[in-house]
Order: C-alpha cells, then structure tokens, then sequence
C-alpha cells in the first residue's frame, strides 16, 4: 500500500476550494496554507492564458525531510503517508530546508483567526486547541480521515473532479491506469524524491 494522490491539470479551475477544505479540515491558521494553487499567466493578448497548478506535500518515497530530521519528527508511515509528530518536533526547520517543494510551514506565536477582532468562531476554538508554537506543519493527506475510509478533503472537495486519491502499488487501479493513459509525471523529479503526487498534463 502507499497512498498517492493523481491531480489532472487539464481540469483545475484554479477555484481554490482545495485551499479552503484543507485550511477547514486542517485547522491550519489563516497565514498557513498546506494546499495552494499557483496561479500562472502566460501568453500575450488576445492569446493570454491563465493556468493552475495546485501543490501540497507530495508524501515523497524518498523524503529529504524525513531523513535529514535530527529528532525523527518527521516520519514516514508503511501506507506511504509522510506525517510530523508534533511532540518530537523541536522547530529547527532542517526539514523545510531539504524540502525542494516548500510544502512545510512553521507555526508562530499564538493562532489568530481570519476576524481577530471579532474573536474566534467556536470553529477556530476547536481547531487552534491543539496548536502548538515553533513547530513545523505540513499536509498529511487528511490521515485520519484516510484511516476511517474517506478521502482526503481537497479531493472530496474539488468541484472539477481533478483529484483523485487511491494505491499508487495496485498496478491494476486507476490511479496506474490514469498515469499511463495520461503519461502522468511529477514535480521535480530530478531530486529523486519519488513524490507520490502525480500531475496529468494539460
């Protein structure tokens, strides 16, 4: 088993609402973003175009994170799901350095809502009660959710079914059938990394 995530480029609309699932999901404050979408214009008018390109931690097979952590915070699970455990992480930041996605984030000072000066909903109460300062965060494809059996929340969200979550081993499934049908490729993959999020071409 190793979890991987397929994102089609040829169907993001650049909507965002990945963005704002994983930030709800997540509990994320409102300065940190797990999932992003970078937004490119290319082209010049009248044949300018706009494209998208969503990026979040890519659960890489080799992690420069996972093997430069001095502590071991940062590990990686037998399904494939790279996670920081937040008790061991001391927030040297090592794994952000070694990672050539900037995926991972560190948390600062106390947590502020999107209004502060209305004060927390009972949502940003409930989700900034496990925070923890001076810690590194990142994307960990929503693994309690993976564990009950559901999706990650970026791709339950995502309203042009651009994503697509599943075993990247089963040779047979779609996630492989989407890949070769597609000549589905990753990011940076000259780093050797082996992400586990698979981009389909536009």
């Amino acid at each position: 088993m190793r979890y991987a995530m397929i994102i089609d480029l040829s169907k993001c609309i650049g909507c965002n609402a990945c963005t704002i699932a994983c930030k709800t999901n997540n509990g994320t404050p409102a300065d940190i973003f797990w999932s992003r979408v970078i937004v490119e214009e290319k082209g010049i008018y009248p044949n300018g175009v706009m494209t998208f390109t969503p990026i979040l931690c890519m659960h890489c097979k080799n992690a420069p994170c996972v093997s430069i952590c001095p502590t071991s915070a940062s590990q990686k699970l037998e399904n494939g799901i790279v996670w920081i455990d937040k008790e061991k992480c001391i927030g040297c930041r090592s794994c952000m350095a070694a990672c050539p996605y900037e995926a991972r984030s560190i948390n600062k000072g106390k947590p502020k809502g999107y209004y502060p000066e209305k004060g927390n909903t009972p949502q940003e109460e409930k989700q900034f009660s496990g925070y923890k300062s001076g810690i590194v965060t990142k994307c960990d494809f929503c693994m309690d959710r993976v564990k009950d059996g559901k999706d990650p929340a970026c791709v339950q969200t995502c309203v042009s079914k651009a994503r697509h979550f599943g075993d990247l081993e089963d040779q047979e499934g779609p996630l492989n059938q989407l890949i070769y049908r597609r000549c589905g490729s990753a990011l940076l993959s000259e780093f050797g990394t082996e992400p586990s999020v698979i981009y389909l071409p536009r």
